[in-house]
């Protein structure tokens, strides 16, 4: 009898393991994968070009020789960053400390959800036992409390609305929060009393693959990198990165006014932009958490020789992203927002910034990638890169050269700089009113390839 019922819990167990595949190898399955094209971006198909300076390098810096390389696929914001989407993220760091913020004190005083609606209904999730699932029961009793930050890992209630009118403040302990997001009242003028940018910190997590996979003997932890960091843009590079010049109003308006919505971005510096792009990424991938989707893979600053190949729109040794050699077209009429003549800033039509999708876009459909304003990419700056770099992706990110590589040209730049094959560099510390991003996201998958030189893909 038991030589029986063995007998049949074998059976059971390989009917069960292999059902519906009748024996055969037929891979695991998991959810059927369609590439969504990010919004705002475009898809750049990979393929080979010759980076590098096509012209005589008349200024003789000697720091990009001609080179063969090949870069996989990706897409690519269409404009640079602009205002209005890095306020997006500047809003959501700051909604995000001012829960944190209503939380802790709500955990302090023990208020808890329907406390007569005063603070207590911003409490983290997790305050009320029978509201968590099994999972989050344990992660709380297990690992909550554990590091550093005593409520690091705490979930906050993002699904009630804050209160920004002093009149509609529900408790003392929602006024002392807010009270602590603002300047102090003798650092305010004129009545207005504006929020104390210091507190807007970012804090996020990434892992340094490159020196993980070269590694022997260490923990992953080990690779783990935490950065925390100020995001807002700094607006007082109007006002530094020109003496005896009166660019007041850029300072007081361009950040945050309506009117400059759609202008890139600036006053961002290297760490501020990578910042930007980790939000982007997890802002994105919670909304595909909630709808129980794949996550999409990170967005990031592009390599040098991505922005290079983006730029140059499928166009063979071309000086600009339109062709060339002049900067200006058949009517007469400049192609980018530069300093065309000397000191003659609005002779293309613009004194500082444009729009960002402003002017003709290159072949790829991607604007500005000459001129309005010059684009951090990821790469460090390294006069011999190219001689050194390999021929398939090629970056260059050493994290001890803060020297980081700006391209594209400005507002403020002459012709040279708006070259395709033009290098340039900042401190990644450091940031300027010439100074934006944009964004890349690697594409999932081999089938999208420049087709031969006709530039279609397939």
């Amino acid at each position: 009898m038991k030589k029986l019922l063995a007998f049949i819990a074998v059976v059971a167990l390989l009917f069960s393991c292999n059902s519906g595949d009748r024996g055969e190898l037929v891979g695991t399955k998991g959810k059927k994968w369609h590439p969504e094209k990010p919004y705002g971006m475009t898809l750049i198909p990979g393929g080979s070009f010759i980076m590098g300076k096509a012209d005589d390098d008349f200024v003789a810096v000697n720091d990009a020789p001609t080179k063969t390389v090949t870069v996989r696929s990706f897409y690519m914001d269409e404009t640079e960053i602009t205002n209005a989407e890095y306020r997006q993220f500047v809003e959501w760091v700051r909604d995000s400390t001012v829960r944190l913020r209503l939380a802790i004190l709500a955990d302090e005083v023990g208020a808890t959800p329907g406390d007569e609606g005063g603070i207590g209904d911003f409490a983290f999730v997790d305050q009320e036992d029978e509201d968590m699932t099994a999972y989050e029961q344990y992660m709380y009793d297990n690992y909550y409390g554990l590091g550093d930050d005593f409520y690091e890992g705490r979930k906050i209630n993002r699904d009630i609305d804050l209160i920004w009118d002093t009149s509609e403040y529900p408790d003392e302990y929602y006024t002392e929060v807010m009270d602590s997001m603002y300047i102090p009242y003798e650092e305010a003028y004129n009545g207005q009393r504006t929020l104390d940018v210091n507190k807007l910190k970012f804090q996020y997590t990434y892992m340094d693959i490159q020196a993980a996979a070269r590694a022997t003997g260490k923990s992953r932890k080990d690779f783990i990198i935490k950065e925390e960091l100020e995001i807002y843009p700094d607006t007082t590079v109007w006002i530094k990165d020109f003496n005896y010049s009166y660019n007041e109003p850029m300072h007081n308006d361009y950040f945050w006014h309506e009117a400059y919505g759609d202008y890139p971005v600036v006053g961002v510096n290297w760490k501020q932009a990578k910042a930007f792009c980790a939000w982007r990424t997890l802002y994105k991938n919670a909304y595909q958490k909630e709808r129980k989707r794949q996550h999409v893979n990170q967005f990031r600053l592009p390599g040098e020789a991505e922005w290079e190949y983006a730029a140059r729109g499928g166009l063979e040794s071309a000086t600009f992203p339109w062709g060339g050699p002049y900067a200006k077209n058949d009517r007469g009429c400049f192609m980018a927002n530069f300093k065309p003549l000397r000191g003659d800033y609005a002779a293309d039509q613009a004194l500082y910034t444009v729009e960002a999708d402003a002017y003709e876009p290159n072949d790829y459909n991607l604007y500005n990638m000459a001129g309005n304003v010059s684009e951090w990419v990821a790469s460090s700056y390294d006069a011999n890169a190219y001689e050194y770099t390999s021929t398939m992706n090629p970056n260059v990110n050493d994290k001890d050269n803060m020297r980081k590589v700006v391209r594209g040209g400005s507002w403020k730049d002459v012709a040279y700089f708006l070259q395709v094959s033009t290098r340039d560099f900042e401190y990644a510390d450091s940031a300027r009113s010439y100074i934006g991003f944009r964004t890349v996201q690697d594409y999932m998958g081999t089938d999208v390839v420049l087709n031969d030189k006709l530039g279609d893909a397939r």
